[in-house]
């Protein structure tokens, strides 16, 4: 009997491990492969690039909105029912789910059931027209339907390819509204609806999540009304389901999502923007507050940059040994780490201010580079000759910044994120150990222990450009061992001294 306790206890074990060494990659599959040469990213695209993500260490896939849309971001739908014809197929969709999970990986869908565009039927069969089936779909200011709740109070948009479009307020106090959230989330769930998961999502992001939408005062209290009640009928019927909310308020650590809704993970915006800063103190003040005080089972999503924000190989003063030690941060502090494609490579990329047009996000949303010679029959250029932001991109040939390059380069920043992803993969303590702040005198190297029942791990970073020195204090009795780095450390009792080299990061296990 006793054996075959520990047997179940080493299977359960596993199991939990596996669970918990989640590493989700960001995709905005536009922009990742193409697969038939009309400069499309697209399903089959990914689907034949699985083998990569693989090979880096990524688990999971998250998707930006696939659904039908004006908009290259598909972000406002002109129809929440149909697959985007640039991406592909509801049957390549399906293929690529099958794929997915044969690997044992995840796929998460991101929606914004928030808003509409001015293509959407909702918007088209009631505007003018109060009789409308819809007419309760969309939120209009009078009751004849001709003042719309515009998103942002903007009546149109100038998007990318110089179209104008429309984008309107859900009526998300709809009771038809929240029947249809629900119908059409529970489709990407189940598609063919015979209770078994394994041809749906594994989770959603929902982007833009809010109490009180844009804050504006017409749809409040939408935690308790609207995003709770969905979300317990989804997990109860998925209890597996993750739903991952973006907060609104990149201020928020986010708690109040734990607590009134049953979201799984959050962002860790404060510890993002903290890092960004190479400030030891805010740091660590950071990721206290975002690290320490999740509910049980609740996470904090880690990262350094997505589809909204600047790459981070843009950031001043950024250079490659820079770079890996913020990934060293990010990868192994704690919770679930993110990260955007292309940022494995340090792909680089700024938002610009082009005027009122969708296009001022497109360079932090560039073609994956595959090929040092940035081949374009390998490139999702979807965006070549549309605008500015053309004669602005970031993608040059030979400059060292593709997948080609940097797999031939040991040194690389795509093999600097291969390693640690399978550290962090060989050690319980990276995925699911407590981290605690480590005290040193030095400012500028910050320290931290990650530790479970069976492992206790120390990591190292030097937050500046000179070699720094610093002592830590251990049990006398500890025996230390470098996991990763090669930096000179002395263990004297109860003292571990390290002399740190410009940016390095130590990994020594206890």
């Amino acid at each position: 009997m006793r054996t075959l306790f520990v047997v179940l206890f080493l299977c359960l074990n596993t199991v939990v491990s596996e669970a918990q060494n989640e590493v989700i990659y960001h995709m905005f599959q536009r922009s990742f492969y193409d697969s038939n040469g009309d400069n499309q990213g697209d399903l089959k695209g990914i689907e034949q690039k699985l083998d990569y993500l693989q090979d880096l260490g990524v688990t999971s896939i998250l998707l930006t909105p696939l659904y039908n849309s004006s908009f290259y971001h598909n972000y406002f739908a002109d129809d929440f029912e149909t697959i985007d014809a640039e991406y592909g197929t509801h049957n390549d969709y399906l293929s690529l789910v099958k794929a997915i999970h044969k690997r044992g990986m995840k796929i998460y869908q991101d929606v914004e059931m928030q808003y509409v565009s001015g293509h959407h039927k909702w918007f088209t069969q009631s505007y003018q027209n109060p009789k409308s089936e819809y007419s309760d779909y969309l939120l209009y200011a009078d009751s004849s339907n001709t003042k719309p709740i515009w998103f942002w109070n903007v009546p149109e948009f100038t998007i990318h390819d110089g179209s104008k479009q429309k984008i309107i307020m859900v009526n998300m106090k709809s009771d038809a509204v929240k029947k249809y959230t629900e119908k059409m989330l529970k489709f990407w769930m189940d598609p063919n609806n015979d209770g078994d998961f394994s041809d749906g999502v594994d989770g959603f992001r929902l982007d833009h999540m809010m109490d009180n939408l844009d804050n504006i005062g017409l749809l409040t209290n939408l935690f308790e009304t609207f995003w709770n009640p969905l979300l317990t009928d989804l997990k109860a019927e998925n209890p597996k389901l993750k739903i991952i909310a973006e907060q609104a308020n990149w201020a928020s650590f986010g708690h109040d999502y734990f607590t009134k809704t049953p979201v799984d993970d959050v962002f860790g915006f404060r510890l993002k923007f903290a890092i960004n800063s190479f400030k030891k103190e805010d740091i660590i003040k950071a990721a206290d507050s975002t690290l320490r005080y999740n509910p049980e089972g609740k996470q904090q999503i880690l990262f350094l940059e997505n589809h909204d924000t600047n790459r981070f190989a843009s950031e001043d003063g950024m250079t490659i040994e820079k770079n890996k030690a913020a990934a060293a941060i990010q990868l192994l502090m704690g919770n679930l780490p993110l990260i955007y494609y292309g940022q494995e490579l340090g792909m680089q990329g700024r938002k610009i201010d082009f005027g009122n047009v969708d296009g001022n996000d497109i360079l932090v949303r560039e073609a994956f580079e595959w090929d040092a010679a940035d081949d374009e029959s390998n490139l999702a250029l979807w965006y070549k000759n549309t605008g500015p932001w053309w004669e602005k991109s970031y993608i040059k040939a030979f400059d060292g910044i593709s997948y080609e390059e940097e797999k031939r380069d040991k040194n690389s920043l795509w093999h600097f994120y291969k390693t640690l992803l399978e550290l962090r993969k060989q050690h319980t303590a990276f995925q699911n150990g407590i981290y605690e702040n480590i005290l040193n005198a030095n400012d500028n190297v910050l320290s931290f222990k990650r530790s479970n029942v069976d492992e206790s791990i120390l990591v190292f970073v030097n937050l500046s450009n000179e070699i720094q020195f610093c002592d830590v204090k251990i049990s006398d009795t500890a025996n230390v061992e470098s996991i990763y780095g090669d930096t000179k450390f002395q263990n004297d009792k109860n003292n571990l001294s390290l002399k740190l080299a410009p940016f390095a990061v130590e990994v020594l296990k206890l």
